[in-house]
């Protein structure tokens, strides 16, 4: 089965990247730290307290994705591969608590401004400890994509939040600077906080819906499906196909229907190549294919999805 040069490529260990990911955050703690200090923004401090969140995630995401890569025990036959969405739930819950701060810092120095100060070098650092996490984040969403983790996805969208963040610090604190409206930081810290609230809430619902077995993306099903019908004629056909997904797992249940005078042996070959091109499709697939003669049906509550 031919597959394209980029599905092929190795990607870079997950590990690797959320170790990157410890490393980067602890340059832009002292860079966005040392801007804060020089500028006394609370905007920038603002922009200081999301890279402790960043780099608390991501130690907390090592040690997770450690977990999820156990191979399947007694108390786990289908592995530990859920584990990565503990991650994903406790990232979204440290950028909430980050927010909560952020505001209340905020609140406090909008009844009561204070000058800013050298925001040239601040400003300066903002945008070198923005222009890091961007690359970050960039390549880790090429390899969440790569590796189906929710683990390098719910880091990598925090990242470009924070890119996001630092960009409308940036912006503000130029405007300040031009008009002299020492306010406007304040406002502005409080917006960013706001703003990284909203995706510690949706990467916290993300876990959570991950925790019950919801289908595999669309993707992934149109490749079944597509390998499915390769297979599919008119002696044989596929029904009650269902799907859930565990972390970087996948998993399948489906019915194949073929002629009850086959012998055993030749449906279990059947059977055996079927699985064989699944899994290469469809990189840590494992599919379940229950054995039916053409004649006979399996009822269950699931709707039948015939191929």
């Amino acid at each position: 089965m031919q597959r394209s040069g980029a599905a092929t490529a190795r990607p870079m260990p997950i590990q690797t990247l959320l170790k990157w990911s410890v490393a980067v955050a602890v340059v832009t703690i002292v860079l966005k730290t040392l801007a804060w200090w020089l500028t006394n923004s609370v905007g920038l401090l603002s922009d200081a307290m999301e890279s402790f969140v960043n780099l608390a995630s991501a130690l907390f995401a090592i040690a997770m994705v450690t977990i999820a890569q156990r191979p399947a025990d007694e108390d786990h036959p289908f592995g530990h591969t859920k584990a990565e969405y503990f991650s994903s739930g406790f990232e979204g819950l440290l950028i909430a608590g980050a927010a909560v701060a952020i505001i209340w810092a905020a609140i406090r120095r909008f009844f009561e401004p204070q000058p800013l100060q050298a925001l040239d070098w601040g400003l300066a650092l903002a945008v070198v400890s923005s222009a890091l996490n961007g690359l970050l984040a960039w390549r880790m969403m090429v390899a969440a994509r790569q590796h189906h983790s929710i683990v390098l996805e719910a880091d990598a969208r925090h990242l470009f939040t924070d890119v996001w963040t630092s960009v409308g610090v940036v912006v503000g604190l130029f405007l300040v600077k031009l008009t002299g409206w020492v306010w406007l930081d304040p406002v502005l810290a409080i917006g960013v906080a706001l703003n990284i609230l909203r995706e510690g809430t949706r990467l916290a619902w993300r876990s959570v819906d991950g925790l019950m077995d919801t289908a595999v993306e669309a993707e992934v099903r149109e490749q079944i499906d597509r390998t499915l019908a390769q297979f599919a004629h008119h002696t044989i056909r596929f029904d009650h196909l269902v799907t859930r997904r565990a972390g970087q797992r996948r998993f399948l249940d489906v019915h194949m229907h073929m002629p009850a005078s086959w012998t055993l042996g030749r449906a279990a070959a059947l059977r055996a190549d079927v699985e064989q091109a699944l899994m290469s499709e469809v990189p840590g697939l494992r599919a379940s294919i229950q054995l039916l003669p053409t004649d006979v049906e399996a009822h269950f509550n699931d709707p039948e999805d015939p191929l």
